[in-house]
């Protein structure tokens, strides 16, 4: 079990609670058939949830309005880039549904 300080459990744990959310994930492979890295989405309230998983200590998760490449956006209503227990304990964290009063401003990000 590690201790990140937003979550004390297993990566293995965070992934089936999002499977539990609704994310579904695939695991996109070069032309040699090694995977590239495994990535979960979730389209909800207007929003999309991607979470990649390049390793270990390499993850990204985000959220963004749903006319955004989920694999590159240029907006993004919030982001997580670290080790994989931290980001995906961050994402859990994330409310499922718009908040009420609670207003996600997109933000750009470079490129």
């Amino acid at each position: 079990m590690v201790t990140t300080g937003t979550a004390a459990t297993s990566v293995d744990a965070q992934l089936r609670a999002l499977v539990g959310r609704g994310f579904r994930f695939v695991d996109p492979r070069d032309e040699h058939g090694e995977v590239l890295a495994v990535v979960g989405v979730r389209a909800h309230d207007d929003m999309v949830d991607v979470v990649e998983l390049h390793g270990e200590d390499d993850a990204v998760a985000t959220r963004m309005p749903p006319d955004q490449d989920i694999l590159a956006p240029r907006r993004v209503y919030w982001r997580e880039q670290g080790p994989a227990s931290v980001v995906l304990a961050k994402m859990l964290f994330l409310p499922d549904e718009q908040v009420p009063g609670v207003l996600y401003v997109p933000v750009r990000v470079s490129a």
